[in-house]
């Protein structure tokens, strides 16, 4: 995502709160706060070398898992 800017200078008699006022309006107007809640809980999916090396693991534990049950070891 681009790096936005946003500035907002004070006038000569204008006070704190109406800044901060004229700040968060100019946030709300460049859709900031949207773009970043809608990619808040955007996951990445999983390369397949990470599935195919997951997939091969529990595969390998399942024939460990078998082994010992033959042997008694497990139930």
């Amino acid at each position: 995502m681009a790096k936005t800017v946003i500035e907002v200078t004070k006038n000569s008699n204008e006070n704190n709160a109406s800044i901060l006022r004229r700040f968060s309006r100019k946030i709300q107007e460049s859709n900031i706060i949207r773009k970043v809640k809608s990619n808040r809980y955007n996951e990445r999916k999983e390369s397949k070398l990470k599935i195919k090396k997951s997939a091969l693991k529990r595969m390998g534990r399942r024939v460990e898992i078998e082994k010992l049950r033959k042997l008694g070891k497990v139930k």
